[in-house]
């Protein structure tokens, strides 16, 4: 018998478990911190086609942030409308309605559609950019300690996992093997998705039995860590380490997908439809790039199918599903020639009763809400759990906030599962109902889904979160009863109350609405929101008004001269090394006319000056007529008097902590000091610290 290999060991900020979505977000964003990172997934390869697909416009806003919002957009498929095809009284299939697929107005983003693998690449490539973070495929943990008596120092390193490495064998999922029928006559061979489905058991444990039975062939490693995440599936083995469930229902609805290129006379074929048959139930079309189709179909249990046992999936084959989807569609036809990828799941909505251990470990994603894809939301909402955890991680682990900040990651996301378990559980029975015949009937009427699904529409496409109360969000009421049931407000000498009033168009708690402005230096139009990069830096917007006014320019000048106060807390709470934008970031906006202000003669905490790079010309916009991109109206569409005005914080995740009035200084300060961290600094450092970091 070979020798055992020896054991290494490591010491890491942040482990990951899991490389899909939500795990790639948040190496995403801690590779933007110069943090110590590993990140591992069990499966020996990528996602190359098939599983997610849906971009709600909130994500593609994040990916902007990131700097590759670009490339999906290019490359996806856009959504703009839904139709509806119900039975007509005769029985026979017919389009009923149609609807905007989007909310207009809400977004300069649509609903779109693109495969997960290549969203996974382009989260990888912004790793890549930016660290040296790189996933390590066929590597999972296979044993977990945890020390409570560290977990109150954010220093130290709590958590102890070994993880090993798989053979290939091992680290490639076991798969049904079915071929295709190509145009050309030839036959294809194309893996089924059914290994990442919940109607199968989880390898997990068996992967552990085989790594360990091959102990002396394998590397084992030990690594310490202050912070662990569970991005790693419904089966999450961190969420069973841990000792949390997930809670809800399943039902007995299966459904399966296909993605096809169709050959059909259906013709709405490339709208998004939602299509109920009379008796065989309902399907979704869902057109994608590359002259793909997905076919979410529902299948009729046939009694083939209910004399196997429940745990046998041999029944389930592209042939079924496309049958079933024939009979949906009749009289219609729809057959294809070339099968990208299919799966088959069944409905069920289930939340984690907890999402942190101590706030050290975490989950996300999926190993934390399971739901159906009827609404869109599974990728979306997983990468939104992580761009949400990532900063606060950062902040905590970077020594700029009190581990407080950790808390509202479950009284915030574990909220908004909630709420999608709730929305998806009335879409889903929706969906798998047959439509009623008449107003007698006891089926689904068709009104009622389109209501749903339009009243659901700012919810799914990421608008509709808002966070409550909380020691990162100023806003009245109770944080117990805004979030999860978690205590997480700040404490009352600290804490602050906004003023909606002054900004009746921003909500507290929601993310900041853009509409384009102006550079005051080169008249270029901007959405406000590409100001508003994920770099991990809070932003202080001040909308002073109108300039022109006097007691608006007084205002403004007096909040400068604190800001740039060698005493101001942006100094105390940013590390002397870093340049004084790095941390917290002051953007105008004010209200016009452009050409009746001067950019030198604003206080220079709105414009700072660097020896070497001069005036700071990216941070004062105002809101006015572009050249060629029309008005943004920001003022009106946020709801400020132009001859009033307001501030605005807003967090590193574009969500808004605070609105108040624009030289309100000490509410600003009274709010950062609720869980901010004071730097220690001499005043030769401030002296010479750097002004600025970088340009949009």
């Amino acid at each position: 018998m070979p020798e055992a290999l020896p054991a290494k060991a490591d010491h890491v900020d942040v482990l990951i478990v899991g490389a899909g979505p939500a795990g790639l977000m948040l190496a995403n964003w801690l590779s933007r911190f110069d943090m110590k990172t590993r990140i591992v997934d069990k499966r020996g390869t990528k996602i190359i086609s098939g599983q997610a697909d849906g971009l709600q416009c909130r994500t593609l806003e994040i990916f902007d942030s990131f700097g590759f919002g670009h490339r999906a957009w290019r490359e996806s498929n856009r959504m703009l409308e839904v139709c509806f095809w119900n039975p007509d009284r005769d029985g026979v299939l017919r389009r009923s309605d149609r609807i905007a697929d989007t909310i207009s107005g809400i977004s300069r983003f649509q609903l779109a559609v693109l495969h997960q693998g290549r969203i996974e690449r382009f989260l990888l490539d912004s790793i890549k950019e930016h660290s040296d973070i790189t996933v390590e495929r066929g590597v999972m943990p296979t044993a977990f300690e945890f020390d409570e008596s560290k977990a109150a120092n954010f220093a130290d390193y709590p958590i102890v996992v070994t993880l090993r490495t798989l053979s290939d064998e091992e680290a490639t999922p076991a798969q049904r093997q079915q071929h295709y029928r190509n145009a050309d006559g030839t036959q294809s061979v194309i893996s089924d998705g059914l290994f990442q489905s919940n109607l199968v058991a989880d390898d997990t444990d068996d992967l552990i039995r085989m790594a360990k039975d091959n102990n002396h062939a394998h590397p084992v490693e030990t690594v310490k860590a202050k912070f662990m995440v569970g991005c790693d599936g419904a089966h999450s083995w961190v969420r069973h380490q841990l000792g949390f469930k997930l809670e809800g229902d399943s039902t007995d609805y299966i459904w399966g997908v296909l993605d096809i290129i169709p050959i059909t006379n259906f013709p709405d074929i490339r709208y998004r439809c939602v299509v109920h048959s009379a008796n065989f139930g309902s399907l979704m079309v869902i057109p994608r790039e590359n002259k793909l189709v997905r076919l979410y179909i529902q299948l009729q249990v046939t009694q083939h199918a209910q004399n196997r046992d429940s745990a046998d999936r041999s029944w389930i084959t592209p042939e079924i599903i496309l049958q079933s989807a024939q009979r949906i569609m009749h009289p219609h036809k729809i057959d294809y020639t070339y099968c990208d990828w299919w799966t088959a799941y069944r409905i069920g909505q289930r939340v984690g009763d907890h999402f942190s251990l101590q706030e050290r470990v975490f989950l996300a994603g999926d190993a934390v809400h399971t739901h159906s894809p009827k609404a869109g939301q599974g990728m979306n909402v997983s990468m939104q759990d992580t761009y949400n955890l990532g900063w606060k991680i950062a902040h905590v682990v970077k020594g700029y906030s009190e581990g407080s900040i950790l808390r509202t990651y479950q009284s915030e996301r574990r909220r908004v599962a909630q709420d999608l378990i709730d929305f998806d559980y009335r879409l889903s029975r929706l969906f798998s109902t047959r439509s009623a015949k008449d107003t007698t009937d006891k089926g689904v009427s068709m009104e009622e889904l389109k209501n749903t699904m339009e009243r659901g529409s700012e919810f799914t496409s990421g608008f509709g979160v808002n966070y409550g109360t909380s020691v990162l969000v100023a806003k009245e009421g109770d944080s117990v009863e805004q979030g999860d049931g978690t205590e997480v407000a700040a404490n009352l000498s600290q804490r602050v109350v906004s003023k909606p009033h002054l900004a009746t168009k921003i909500g507290i708690g929601k993310c900041i609405p853009s509409f384009k402005v102006l550079n005051q230096s080169d008249a270029r139009p901007w959405h406000l929101q590409e100001l508003l990069r994920s770099n991990g830096r809070w932003r202080i917007i001040v909308f002073p008004g109108q300039l022109t006014m006097p007691q608006n320019m007084q205002r403004m000048q007096r909040l400068g001269d604190q800001l740039g106060s060698p005493n101001s807390f942006i100094r105390q709470y940013t590390p002397y090394s870093h340049p004084i934008d790095s941390l917290i970031e002051v953007l105008t906006v004010h209200a016009g006319p452009r050409t009746a202000v001067e950019l030198l003669d604003l206080p220079e905490a709105f414009h700072p000056f660097d020896e070497k790079m001069g005036w700071d010309y990216w941070k004062v916009f105002v809101d006015d007529e572009s050249h060629h991109e029309g008005h943004g109206q920001a003022y009106v569409h946020y709801g400020i008097d132009p001859n009033h005005g307001a501030a605005v914080i807003v967090r590193p995740d574009q969500y808004v902590s605070w609105v108040g009035e624009v030289d309100d200084y000490d509410d600003m300060a009274r709010f950062f000091s609720g869980f901010m961290r004071q730097q220690v600094v001499s005043k030769s450092d401030i002296e010479s610290r750097p002004a600025t970091s970088s340009t949009v």
